[in-house]
């Protein structure tokens, strides 16, 4: 696999402090904030708009790689022409870094979101739905907006949003929220503060996501990059696949490659028993065959073996008889398994927890934190302090203590088993069935939780609906690049809270901006509205119909974390066991559902070239892949500039 390292990871702290003006610099956090400002409109733009570009629903987001990939292209021309003012590869990785953590709050699963639900409840309440009978009472006023004639201008459009009349609803909802996501972010950072050396240092993580924004900005090794045949072989594949299927959306006679995107099995399957799988796609996107090669084979075979498992599993049940639409409890299933994965990932690194406790007491240990983002103490009082002030701002919007306690626990679970698969494996993580809202819910019942409490706890649901761009592996990944680019760790970290910063104001002014001009309702595509839609009916069903813990869901949470265990143990036993434990909680929670044909011809041709030519073959086969990406990426985003601009939707790389 193609590496970036300028000096070893082990050199001298002092060594690779001294290389910090060329990264954490004053132009690079200027660039960076101006182009975080452009891709959180141009995000906002092609998926709220026009609905053209899931760029922030994949591990790698598109736009941003796009932007780095012109950069360098740019820096290219600056090595040689001059190069005094050409950028290092710190400085155009903290640039990149800075986009993305931008991207993490102004892509699909944040703040698009939460306007989503900011106004739903009151705008869409009815005397049939009976909303505000259920619940209106209970809903924080403090972080919602109820105002009829902002929430008409927001829905309608042909607006200016910093109209008093307009904006002055939204100043004290945003504001709420946007302090709140601030805490909840940097409280992720410390505990990626914590865990990042056992990770990284101890457990060897491969950071697979990392490897293209590290070719992309080696310096004058970046000739190697484009120059490379192999890898414009593949930018060249995925290219002229996207500008064929491009094309067709404008001029239908030409030619579509359908079974490039979701091509529906469903048509072609006529048992009842095989209908009552659901969802049934096969998708052969470019990007995902080469995110997926670098994967490993046991991974990349569980995704699509354990998806396939889980479509089994429904076909069993209706032939048994049990055909209610629950049955497996494939959800269940997820959530256990997700929950179990954090678990196993915090139990093995207990050791590390131990010596960093005697550090954190004053007593001896073989901790050293002088290398780290921030200082364990630090670290550990952040998270004290953070999770502390969630919690009263949770109980000041309606939560009991115990419910927000338990909600925050989970939360920071799923995050962290997020983070630990990225970190690992690199996989999408669109885990939608998977919630903090429905796991309490299952676990304890909507009589002990109470209609206040559930309330509140129902207008969080915007941030937990599927993880897809969750900010906390993009933190992890930015330090593990910091050591092959050789950037001061505690210099990264200020940049990134800077970044968060930022991200959420030019998150709130593009989303402001592009609804009240065009109108939520009116002409805005992908506007999220089924994200209020899905909070409040929920809620509404739950307070109409309120029932106790439910034994059944529970126990296949159960079976779940079992499940996980089981694999972990038998893989530790059995070491050429293919199936991996992460493989089965991906695949059955709704992450695999676009991707598990794709895994599949990716791990059919790396099993190939590892068996016939071996290492040194697939190191060459990288490239390639590696052009996939890129050319995917590339493509996908001209597309997304051009529909835009003439006012259409374009055809979209990735649905």
């Amino acid at each position: 696999m193609p590496a970036s390292a300028a000096l070893p990871t082990d050199a001298p702290v002092s060594q690779r402090r001294g290389l910090v003006a060329r990264g954490v610099t004053g132009r690079a956090i200027l660039i960076g904030l101006i182009l975080m400002a452009v891709n959180a409109y141009w995000v906002t733009v092609v998926e709220v708009r026009w609905y053209s570009l899931d760029g922030s629903c994949l591990p790698l987001f598109i736009t941003p790689v796009f932007m780095l990939l012109c950069l360098a292209l740019l820096n290219l021309l600056l090595l040689r022409f001059s190069p005094s003012t050409a950028f290092s590869q710190p400085e155009l990785l903290v640039i990149y870094l800075m986009v993305a953590i931008g991207e993490t709050l102004a892509g699909h699963d944040m703040v698009q979101n939460l306007f989503g639900t900011l106004g739903h409840a009151f705008r869409f309440a009815t005397p049939e739905n009976k909303w505000i009978e259920l619940f209106g009472k209970y809903i924080p006023s403090w972080l919602t907006v109820s105002n009829p004639t902002a929430l008409r201008h927001f829905y309608e459009g042909g607006e200016i949003w910093a109209h008093p009349e307009n904006i002055g609803p939204f100043l004290i909802p945003l504001a709420a929220w946007g302090g709140f996501m601030f805490v909840l972010i940097f409280v992720m950072l410390c505990m990626n503060v914590l865990l990042r050396k056992h990770w990284t240092e101890h457990e060897h993580l491969a950071y697979p996501l990392i490897v293209l924004p590290l070719e992309l900005t080696r310096g004058q090794e970046s000739f190697r990059f484009f120059r490379n045949h192999l890898m414009w072989m593949g930018f060249a594949v995925a290219f002229a696949i996207d500008f064929i299927n491009g094309l067709h959306q404008w001029i239908p006679q030409l030619p579509f490659l359908q079974y490039i995107g979701q091509y529906d099995l469903q048509q072609h399957l006529s048992s009842p028993a095989f209908k009552s799988m659901g969802r049934f796609t096969t998708s052969m996107y470019p990007f995902a065959i080469g995110l997926a090669f670098f994967l490993p084979l046991d991974l990349s075979f569980s995704c699509w073996f354990f998806y396939l498992l889980g479509k089994a599993q429904q076909v069993f049940a209706y032939t048994a008889g049990w055909r209610t639409a629950d049955v497996p409890y494939l959800d269940q299933q997820s959530s256990g398994a997700w929950l179990a994965l954090a678990l196993v990932a915090l139990i093995a690194t207990r050791s590390h927890f131990h010596d960093m406790w005697q550090h954190l007491l004053g007593h001896k240990s073989t901790i050293n934190d002088a290398d780290e983002p921030l200082p364990y103490r630090f670290a550990a009082i952040g998270i004290v302090v953070g999770l502390l002030l969630l919690t009263i701002f949770s109980m000041q919007a309606g939560m009991s203590a115990v419910t927000a306690i338990v909600f925050l626990a989970i939360y920071y679970l799923l995050s962290i088993a997020i983070t630990r698969i990225r970190a690992e494996l690199g996989t999408p993580h669109e885990i939608y069935a998977v919630n903090p809202q429905r796991i309490i819910v299952e676990l304890v019942g909507v009589k002990n939780i109470g209609a206040q409490s559930l309330t509140a706890l129902s207008t969080t649901y915007w941030f937990n609906r599927c993880y897809r761009c969750h900010p906390m592996p993009v933190q992890l990944e930015g330090f593990k690049m910091a050591e092959f680019a050789n950037i001061d760790r505690r210099w990264l970290a200020g940049a990134m809270l800077v970044a968060v910063v930022f991200a959420i104001i030019f998150s709130y002014w593009a989303n402001l901006s592009v609804t009240f001009r065009e109108g939520a309702s009116a002409k805005a595509m992908g506007f999220k509205s089924w994200v209020g839609s899905e909070t409040y009916t929920r809620l509404a069903t739950w307070l109409q119909n309120p029932k106790g813990p439910d034994a059944t869901r529970i126990a296949f949470m159960g079976v779940g974390g079992l499940v996980v265990v089981a694999l972990k143990m038998l893989r530790f036993r059995y070491a050429f066991l293919p199936l991996h434990p992460a493989g089965y909680a991906l695949a059955i929670s709704f992450a695999m559902d676009y991707f598990w044909f794709a895994f599949f011809i990716s791990w059919v041709i790396k099993s190939v070239i590892m068996r016939y030519w071996g290492q040194k073959a697939h190191r060459r086969g990288v490239w390639f892949f590696l052009g996939l990406i890129s050319g995917d990426y590339f493509a996908g985003s001209i597309w997304a500039i051009i529909g835009p601009a003439i006012g259409r939707q374009n055809y979209k790389i990735f649905i």
